[in-house]
């Protein structure tokens, strides 16, 4: 059988055995309006901006309230359905069911707390929040699955910037909240549940499949698509350090409206700032490179630009013929015909065939332990900075926001670096994060002070993203792209499940025991303060964070050979199968 060129081998390893149509809008269109669906797609992250209300107004205890905190948790990361659909379903109509689904939990919250409903049930309100976060796990798995195809070779990369913009959500809530909205938890809700949903209608024509961005055209291009996307990191790092930084004025300056409205259009046009990639690329398009046998074989004819292009992986039946000859011969020749061998690391796996492997799980429990003993921290954060003294939550919120969504970026963007040039495994910076994630619990349980809390929800917050940025592009690598977007949901099922260990059964469990030791004439009825309230849920973390960084460094050293065979010579390439681990 013929050899592939270079160029085909390496498409046909990073685009996952999809169909994609061949178009005149570059991807990078679609990655400027994943941004905003991104930033909608953080709407679990305001939980603590309006949960007070739901004990308040509703009078639920801290258990309660930690359990709506798992439904909040089960909802943003239950998307099985969405990551088994996403291969059948054009993207925009997945971003249509997480649009209905937006509109339909976050309406029910909101006539709750502004009591345009009375008495809503317990449970109600659970499925409610549930069904509303859930809206997420479809906008994510739409705009990701689509730019991760779209950008095959530069996978870390995408996914630490658009799961980077998830995690700034906080601080832009944050903004909206403390200014626009002024700290109205009625307001609030009723922006997730219109204005997120006109958000993603509004962007969701420009979210889909385009020819994907491979870099054929030499070191010239790589360095274009390189700079491109540190441009669009830039903008976003600097639309981080201003949303901090307006929240910290708000917080310590009265603002009138006309300041909160003009803050809020800056914040408007930093989220915009991505779209100038693809309008530089209009206004200056650069001369095509003649060409030749290896373009070729990857771009479609100009006669029949119009056709469906097919990705040199999806062209089965020629590959099913040159098997059939082989089988043809061996028979000839009185050889035993083998079954199908199982695919190795790096190739497609489908379901069965992954979760029959030890990295399979190794991922999800080091991925389980990391970001559920974040999620933990981000839930109960209004709590332990009460605990801590501090009157203003929304600073804290604020600040685990921008840790958050620095670790994504960097993550993604650093994993790469020691990927292509050092053939660094991933999973030791999640052994690395982990690590340190161990050390703030133990501060936090042992010198529980202001100053500590926002020292601390920034590390953990940084840490907390990266486990996010780590785990998107170890799992493509590691079972393909044909199925990324199941792989991807079960694999973020460990956030709802570690919220319901950590953080309902361990953090809220402890905090209304100390808070019923607590309770005498003066203090609310469900309140704790001091460090007694987290000191052991903090330490308990702390060894569960000792454990998922034994648990990372196994995987690492059990996948090295795989990052050897796809990045040795500094790029990206298709391994023979004889390489194969």
């Amino acid at each position: 059988m013929a050899k592939e060129s270079a160029p085909a081998s390496r498409h046909k390893m990073a685009s996952g055995n999809v169909k994609v149509k061949a178009g005149t809008r570059p991807p990078w269109v679609g990655l400027a309006a994943a941004v905003w669906v991104q930033m909608a797609a953080g709407n679990a992250y305001t939980f603590p901006l309006y949960s007070p209300a739901l004990k308040s107004v509703l009078g639920y205890n801290q258990r309660q309230l930690a359990m709506l905190g798992v439904a909040n948790d089960i909802g943003e990361n239950f998307g099985v359905v969405a990551g088994v659909l996403c291969n059948s379903l054009a993207p925009w109509l997945v971003l249509l069911v997480g649009a209905a689904f937006c509109f339909l939990g976050f309406g029910a919250l909101w006539l709750a707390v502004s009591g345009t409903v009375l008495g809503m049930p317990y449970w109600l309100l659970w499925i409610a929040l549930a069904i509303g976060t859930n809206s997420n796990a479809w906008f994510v798995t739409a705009v990701l699955v689509t730019n991760m195809r779209n950008f095959p070779l530069r996978r870390g990369v995408v996914a630490g910037l658009l799961k980077g913009y998830v995690g700034l959500s906080a601080a832009l809530f944050t903004q909206i909240f403390s200014g626009v909205l002024h700290r109205s938890p009625t307001s609030l809700l009723l922006l997730l549940a219109i204005g997120l949903p006109v958000i993603c209608l509004s962007t969701m024509y420009y979210v889909r499949p385009c020819t994907p961005a491979l870099g054929a055209g030499g070191d010239e291009e790589d360095a274009m698509q390189d700079g491109h996307f540190a441009f669009a990191q830039v903008a976003s790092v600097v639309l981080g350090a201003y949303l901090v930084g307006t929240t910290v004025l708000g917080s310590v300056v009265k603002l009138s409206d006309a300041t909160s409205y003009a803050l809020f259009g800056v914040t408007a046009l930093l989220l915009l700032a991505p779209l100038a990639i693809p309008v530089k690329m209009t206004l200056f398009r650069r001369a095509k490179p003649p060409r030749t046998d290896a373009t070729a074989s990857v771009e479609t004819p100009s006669s029949t630009e119009e056709e469906p292009l097919l990705i040199p992986s999806d062209a089965a039946p020629a590959d099913e013929d040159s098997d059939k000859v082989d089988v043809l011969l061996a028979e000839g020749e009185g050889a035993v015909v083998k079954r199908k061998r199982r695919p190795r690391r790096g190739e497609d796996f489908e379901l069965a065939e992954a979760l029959v492997k030890a990295d399979f799980w190794l991922l999800w429990v080091g991925y389980f332990i990391g970001v559920g003993t974040g999620v933990t921290v981000l839930n109960n954060l209004a709590q332990i900075g009460a605990a801590a003294g501090i009157a203003d939550t929304t600073i804290l919120l604020s600040l685990f926001g921008l840790g958050n969504f620095l670790g994504r970026l960097g993550g993604g963007a650093i994993s790469e670096k020691f990927v292509s040039m050092l053939l660094v495994p991933r999973p030791i910076w999640m052994a690395l994060t982990q690590t340190i994630l161990a050390v703030a619990y133990l501060c936090l349980a042992y010198a529980l002070g202001p100053g500590i809390v926002y020292a601390c929800a920034t590390i953990i917050g940084i840490c907390y993203g990266a486990q996010f940025a780590v785990m998107i592009p170890t799992t493509s690598e590691l079972f393909g792209l044909k199925n990324f977007g199941l792989f991807y949901n079960l694999m973020s099922l460990a956030n709802p499940l570690g919220a319901l260990l950590f953080s309902e059964e361990l953090a809220g469990r402890l905090y209304d025991e100390e808070a019923a030791r607590q309770r005498r004439p003066g203090h609310a009825p469900h309140a704790c303060l001091g460090p007694d309230c987290f000191k052991v849920a903090f330490v308990v973390l702390a060894g569960a964070c000792a454990l998922g960084t034994a648990v990372s460094l196994v995987l690492a050293a059990r996948i090295r050979p795989v990052y050897r065979n796809l990045y040795s010579g500094g790029s990206f390439r298709l391994p023979n199968s004889s390489q194969q681990h």
